[in-house]
């Protein structure tokens, strides 16, 4: 038997944040009763190549598992890799990932099958509990097995303002992992995973949903795996104004982010809005500019293992959850940061 964890990867073939966090909880489940972890890496087959033979074929497991993901995932303790291989050009059909995991959890008797709580993710898990008649529990970070089918487990439910302590009774665990609640921690000792590829038995209802492109929005640092985020709030006073914090995020490495209230306003697309109804990040530095701390954004944010906020309101909300505070006027903050960091290059 063993746990089975569905890993995305970024279009540089790495292995991301998150899903070394889900890694993280799935080999801390396998280990109450001594199963491996099996991770599962999704490859799409080129058109005009021969399929994949069904459960083998290690010679063309390369596919979809760059050298830095493998040496991850055998950091990790993972026991396996299973490449998923899909049977047409698609850069992403939830239903035919989920046949797909659904198939394998078969074959290796998955106990659970474990997946981070990205949007992928959760979708993913979710069509796999619809196909396989299973309930499916989101945002876990702890796991007790009581019995071989019984799970107690506690999860963020709320945007994270509540956690739940709940008992799963079922012959498969399907869970998604709030990332951002785990931290991502390497096995004591390394594993040497064999890599195979798999090849599922799909309808064409499964590929009914799928991308068939994918463009590049300008690059740059994902925000729900950025390491540094440069957030912005309605102080920063407008669309121009976000320039100051592009070019913080630029010399930092990292991401920008923004409230709900710049999504509002226009002044930025709701794919950088960090919070309850955004993304949850858990970066190492958390920069909140000109942002009150409403206790949705909170929930999004409340991971970072620093806080630092610019604000010229002493008494917001987000200075009494902040590690450093700078009370003064993002207009002469942001450039003088901008400069100094400058100069340091």
């Amino acid at each position: 038997m063993s746990v089975v964890c569905f890993v995305e990867q970024d279009s540089d073939g790495v292995v991301m944040d998150s899903s070394l966090r889900a890694l993280t909880f799935a080999r801390s489940l396998s280990s109450q009763s001594g199963e491996d972890v099996l991770a599962v890496v999704v490859a799409v087959r080129p058109r005009g190549t021969a399929p994949a033979p069904a459960g083998g074929g290690g010679g063309s497991a390369a596919i979809g598992v760059a050298r830095d993901a493998h040496e991850a995932l055998a950091t990790y303790g993972v026991a396996d890799v299973c490449v998923l291989v899909l049977p047409r050009t698609v850069g992403y059909a939830p239903r035919a990932l989920a046949t797909g995991l659904a198939q394998l959890a078969g074959a290796a008797r998955a106990s659970a099958v474990v997946a981070a709580a990205t949007d992928h993710g959760n979708e993913v898990m979710a069509h796999l509990a619809s196909l396989s008649h299973l309930p499916m529990l989101a945002n876990c970070f702890e796991a007790d097995r009581l019995a071989p089918t019984t799970l107690r487990l506690s999860r963020h439910r709320w945007g994270g303002s509540l956690i739940e302590d709940a008992t799963l009774e079922a012959s498969v665990a399907l869970l998604t992992v709030a990332a951002d609640a785990v931290m991502p921690t390497p096995a004591l000792v390394a594993t040497e995973p064999e890599a195979r590829t798999f090849t599922p038995e799909l309808a064409e209802t499964d590929l009914a949903v799928r991308a068939v492109e994918s463009r590049d929005a300008g690059g740059g640092v994902s925000l729900a795996n950025a390491k540094v985020v440069v957030s912005g709030g309605r102080g920063v006073g407008s669309v121009a104004g976000f320039e100051a914090l592009d070019e913080l995020a630029q010399l930092l490495g990292g991401a920008v982010g923004v409230s709900r209230a710049v999504t509002s306003l226009g002044w930025r697309p709701h794919s950088e809005q960090v919070g309850q109804t955004g993304t949850r990040v858990a970066p190492d530095l958390y920069l909140a500019c000109g942002i009150s701390g409403a206790i949705q954004h909170l929930a999004g944010c409340q991971s970072a293992k620093v806080m630092v906020a610019i604000n010229t309101d002493p008494q917001a909300p987000i200075m009494s959850r902040a590690d450093y505070a700078v009370i003064g006027d993002l207009n002469a903050v942001l450039p003088a940061l901008v400069e100094a960091l400058r100069d340091r290059r």
